[in-house]
């Protein structure tokens, strides 16, 4: 029995293993350098961030859109998933939340950069839109509702309503760093606690 197609096959496995690392990688110097510098950060930066070439940023991502849009999705996913577990290492749903609500304020702020990467294709931003609503309602929806359990919170606000106060208090964070919508949105959270 020779053995040479099981080599082959463990070493594309771990070329796929390292490419998907190498996305991970981009993706999260992506996202870190959007919050701190907008999406217009320099490519550069990112690839040395990543510890990649700066090849490998336009093999995986041939445009800034399109690594604009790869973090979007990315950083969706993070939220999505972030909140279940916020809430299983918490030591309250409200805390569980207000940490949610930290996340939540970084990827507005790539998202606010979003709108001006993807002017051109409005029908691509609102898709996107729809998949930002369908994945982060209903994890906000559980935090929200997980606090109200508790006895923590007693506000009729909704999932919606929580995610669009703080993202309005996000407008402009991305384009002026003497701002960080991060204190206000922890004031938003905080009034929702229940007074004695």
């Amino acid at each position: 029995m020779n053995d040479s197609g099981q080599g082959a096959e463990s070493a594309a496995g771990s070329k796929r293993k390292d490419a998907r690392r190498n996305q991970q990688a981009l993706l999260d110097a992506a996202a870190a350098a959007f919050v701190t510098s907008g999406v217009e950060a320099p490519v550069r930066d990112i690839a040395v961030a990543a510890g990649v070439g700066i090849g490998t940023i336009y093999r995986h991502f041939p445009t800034r859109a399109d690594l604009v849009i790869a973090v979007y999705r990315h950083q969706v996913e993070a939220c999505a998933e972030a909140g279940p577990a916020l809430l299983a290492s918490s030591p309250s749903p409200h805390v569980a939340l207000a940490r949610w609500a930290d996340l939540f304020v970084d990827f507005l702020v790539t998202k606010h950069g979003l709108a001006a990467a993807m002017q051109t294709d409005s029908a691509g931003f609102e898709t996107l839109h729809a998949y930002f609503l369908d994945r982060l309602l209903p994890v906000c929806t559980l935090l929200l509702d997980a606090a109200a359990a508790a006895g923590e919170t007693d506000s009729d606000l909704t999932a919606y309503q929580l995610m669009r106060g703080i993202g309005n208090l996000c407008i402009g964070a991305d384009s002026d760093p003497r701002y960080d919508a991060r204190p206000l949105a922890a004031l938003l959270v905080a009034g929702l606690r229940r007074r004695p």
